[in-house]
């Protein structure tokens, strides 16, 4: 059953703008530490870890310690998910009347390619499912999605296995494959252990670059055949 009280809380949490900006600071799945988070926010380093030590105790945030530093990330995908919602309601018309959503270039580029927590979003998600769809490597429906026996063996084929691959934050509960929303372009883009899978590859392989403090993604000439042979995408992004 549903607790409210637990409704409010976390929504009193979000709702505060620093703590927002610090949430949405790791949206690209990294871990960064409480200075890194305090300067994205525009608060002090004593402040910052006053919010970081409630959002953690809400279990939105985890940390992880190396060394003498405290790196803190997104608990799980399901935090990074009811972020991109609160996203994409954000992101309608202002509700004044006559007053309308000023996209500026630092949007642009967000809405061409970014991180949505592990896996790719944007214009550019969006292309790589409907390529893989159309390529019958994976069939979605409106809640889940699966990994066809030939999709399988293509992915393999171009460097991305499912059984192995790195830096997907494996959990038994993690579906493989599922439609995630995408808040700017109002299509599906895929999550779940294979969006994470792809989003891995293309970093590792150079094929995309992630621009300094933001979470938009500049994708490199080789990406550009890559998409091409890969997905099918020949199209401008």
């Amino acid at each position: 059953m549903v607790n409210t009280n637990r409704i409010a809380e976390i929504g009193a949490l979000v709702g505060e703008p620093a703590r927002a900006a610090i949430l949405g600071a790791l949206m690209d799945g990294r871990s960064l530490t409480a200075t890194e988070l305090a300067g994205v926010a525009g608060i002090t380093p004593q402040t910052a870890s006053s919010h970081l030590a409630r959002l953690t105790a809400a279990r939105l945030l985890a940390v992880e310690r190396q060394g003498r530093h405290r790196y803190h990330r997104l608990a799980s995908p399901a935090v990074a998910r009811m972020l991109e919602g609160i996203m994409q309601i954000a992101s309608g018309e202002a509700a004044e009347a006559g007053r309308r959503l000023v996209v500026g270039p630092r949007d642009a580029a967000l809405r061409r390619a970014r991180t949505c927590y592990d896996h790719f979003a944007g214009r550019l998600g969006v292309a790589i499912a409907e390529g893989l769809v159309a390529q019958g490597v994976v069939e979605l429906g409106e809640e889940a999605g699966l990994v066809t026996e030939p999709g399988l063996e293509r992915l393999r084929r171009i460097g991305i296995d499912l059984a192995s691959a790195a830096g997907t934050r494996p959990r038994a509960s993690r579906p493989l494959c599922r439609p995630c929303l995408d808040w700017s372009e109002r299509r599906c883009h895929l999550a779940g252990r294979l969006g994470a899978a792809i989003s891995a590859h293309y970093l590792e392989q150079g094929f995309v670059r992630r621009v300094p403090d933001s979470r938009a993604l500049d994708i490199t000439p080789r990406g550009r055949k890559a998409l091409r042979d890969m997905f099918g995408i020949t199209g401008p992004l």
